[in-house]
């Protein structure tokens, strides 16, 4: 699991479920990781059109803590959770004004963000809530997003993938009617799968490189899922 955080994977799988739990679309590319400290949060994840990096408002990122060559960042976010919204009329920019917020220049985007959160003790009241009330701290509306596995190295005819945290494969979050589109393996079938054609480095894995048991219940409901996902794509 500790090697998952690392390659990007599990970042790819949070944002995956925050996307198909609210709404949000996944870039193209999927996730930048931006050197970022807190207070450029507004001046960094705004769309393009407006000077920041996203390709598109609704969408999710994830920020480094430290800078690509390795500096580290002061008010970094590693252990903390953000939001970037804009304004949107003159009303709100007076607001965040006179609050103090995280704003960029122009006064049209602003930031909210917890410097740490605690997951240790919010899990707990999430099992609660679910098994006293039948409350869901959250759960997933739409299929929208999607992490599809990518090889780690160039990966050869007869080599057994190991999945996430692994030496073959890490996950790349990406929109489910690409991945669905373009078979793109799932991550979370990935582990056992037998490979039958070579995949190159940073390669997406498609469902005809790789030999799968279709045993599995997971495996059963995963093709469910995109046979429904292929139906939506038609109408």
């Amino acid at each position: 699991m500790y090697n998952s955080f690392l390659d990007s994977t599990k970042s790819a799988i949070e944002m995956c479920a925050v996307c198909n739990g609210s709404g949000l679309t996944p870039q193209t590319w999927g996730l930048q990781f931006p050197a970022s400290a807190a207070e450029d949060l507004p001046e960094i994840l705004k769309p393009r059109e407006a000077g920041g990096i996203l390709e598109y408002a609704g969408t999710v990122e994830v920020v480094a803590s430290e800078n690509r060559d390795g500096t580290p960042i002061k008010n970094h976010l590693r252990w903390g959770v953000y939001l970037v919204f804009k304004a949107g009329s003159p009303l709100v920019r007076r607001f965040l004004e006179m609050h103090g917020f995280l704003r960029d220049q122009t006064g049209e985007y602003g930031a909210v963000f917890r410097p740490f959160h605690l997951i240790g003790l919010e899990l707990g009241v999430s099992v609660a809530s679910a098994a006293l009330r039948g409350e869901a701290t959250g759960s997933a509306d739409e299929f929208i997003a999607d992490v599809a596995s990518v090889a780690k190295r160039d990966v050869k005819t007869g080599e057994v993938l190991d999945g996430e945290g692994g030496y073959t494969v890490f996950g790349r979050l990406t929109t489910a009617r690409e991945s669905v589109a373009s078979r793109y393996l799932p991550l979370g079938l990935s582990r056992g799968a037998r490979v039958i054609r070579p995949v190159s480095k940073d390669s997406f894995v498609t469902y005809d490189d790789v030999l799968l048991d279709d045993k599995p219940l997971s495996f059963r409901i995963r093709r469910g899922l995109e046979e429904e996902a292929r139906k939506a794509l038609e109408r």
